[in-house]
């Protein structure tokens, strides 16, 4: 009876995680299989690692790499200095009992299509858009400057998005802090700013890592805001995957050229994964 109810026992966890585990399975594991197979090929068929050379032997395939991490650093960085303070105010300026409605009203851009508030940015920053319209009435500038189709305009609609949700990660961080952290600096001596220098942000760390991290691997991999606002002026690593589907069929190299994208992905995680375990050691 009692090695029985230990094999029920043990049973009960593989079937609790057997459907996620399928899915896994099925919808990941298995396609990522398949296209390392297929990155491993040539389009007319065949082993070959050409596809991974092509990568680092022609300038355009790893600048747009490099241009792809750029932007997500810039988009990073600003969305962080963004998103803190809101995140602050949010947390410790905005009384109690009206948090819940300032976090609907800073997620409503979530509320949105992704490809709607692309195009609405595109309206706004059109050379006869908002701004420019904006800035010509108040004497500006005397003409229309290009706004759309620029590495501004993609940054632009990145930051529009990240930094909401770089908000409700340290926001979640904030509120897990107890208030007797500022009442010990208080009773040393600290101020606020050395407060908040020492303790506050060191203690909201996490929460921002996190958020980084989550807008790194969005901002890397985002195909429709560089192609609506970016345009073809400046290529990015996911527009340049779609281009060798799209308009070559070359489906091995877009396979190779996603395997490389997923690495270095791989290599941010691993290195944020390492650097919240050393913080929490």
């Amino acid at each position: 009876m009692t090695q029985s109810a230990n094999a029920r026992g043990g049973a009960v966890p593989w079937v609790a995680v057997g459907p996620a585990l399928l899915w896994t399975l099925a919808f990941f594991a298995a396609p990522f299989i398949a296209m390392a197979l297929v990155s491993v090929t040539v389009k007319g068929g065949g082993f070959s690692l050409a596809n991974y050379q092509q990568f680092f032997t022609d300038p355009s395939y790893y600048r747009a790499l490099f241009n792809s991490l750029e932007v997500t650093a810039i988009v990073t960085v600003i969305s962080i200095l963004l998103a803190y303070p809101f995140a602050w105010i949010l947390a410790e300026q905005i009384p109690e009992r009206w948090q819940r409605l300032a976090l609907i009203l800073a997620i409503l851009p979530f509320w949105t299509s992704y490809v709607v508030r692309s195009y609405s940015w595109l309206l706004v920053l059109a050379e006869k858009g908002v701004v420019n319209n904006t800035l010509v009435q108040l004497g500006l500038i005397a003409e229309p400057i290009q706004l759309a189709n620029t590495r501004f305009a993609t940054v632009t609609g990145f930051v529009h998005f990240f930094v909401m949700l770089l908000t409700l990660t340290i926001f979640a961080n904030l509120k897990q802090l107890s208030p007797s952290y500022r009442k010990a600096a208080a009773d040393l001596g600290a101020g606020p700013v050395r407060t908040f220098l020492h303790i506050i942000l060191p203690l909201t760390l996490p929460g921002i890592m996190v958020g980084a991290f989550l807008t790194f691997v969005l901002a890397t991999g985002d195909y429709i805001t560089p192609q609506i606002l970016g345009g073809n002026n400046e290529l990015l690593m996911p527009q340049l995957i779609m281009l060798q589907i799209g308009r070559r069929g070359d489906f091995p190299l877009a396979s190779a050229l996603s395997i490389l994208l997923m690495l270095v992905v791989t290599v941010a995680y691993l290195a944020c994964a390492r650097w919240l375990k050393i913080e929490r050691a």
